[in-house]
């Protein structure tokens, strides 16, 4: 069985190598899917009884670890020396460092990366991420698959 949770956050970056308008600074209203697949618990008594997971717990995990640290950020690549500096000047602004430029297809990387060991088997469901979908607009989305990585 999969399950899916969605959580929005809203985050800046910016492409610095791009060719066209995502060079330039600016926003998205970001949006997480976080994709789980194992067996339904069968615990006769148990708030779990009938899931894979806990919809709400699915969404603790990926707001600690995820969405708190990148909702209202600057994404910013580390090697991007320009805005880096900039944003290191701005007293107590909220900026996300990243070893990769911050297209859809590297936070979803990212994300995959750090949501993975956090989702784990706890009833003998065989509990596992399967994916990180990252939308960056609603018609644009990156998705980082346990199979494909």
């Amino acid at each position: 069985m999969r399950v899916t949770r969605r959580l929005e956050f809203d985050a800046g970056h910016r492409i610095p190598d791009h060719a066209s308008q995502c060079r330039h600074l600016h926003g998205h209203r970001y949006a997480i899917e976080i994709t789980l697949s194992g067996e339904i618990i069968s615990a006769a008594g148990q708030a779990v009884n009938g899931m894979v997971m806990d919809f709400g717990e699915i969404k603790n995990i990926a707001k600690i670890h995820v969405v708190d640290a990148w909702d209202h950020a600057f994404l910013a690549y580390r090697h991007d020396k320009p805005v880096v500096d900039f944003l290191a000047g701005l007293p107590g602004h909220k900026t996300v460092i990243l070893d990769v430029v911050p297209t859809a297809e590297n936070l979803a990387s990212e994300a995959f990366s750090i949501l993975d060991s956090h989702y784990r088997d706890t009833f003998g469901n065989h509990l596992r991420l399967e994916r990180v979908r990252l939308y960056e607009t609603p018609n644009c989305w990156a998705d980082a698959v346990r199979s494909e990585i």
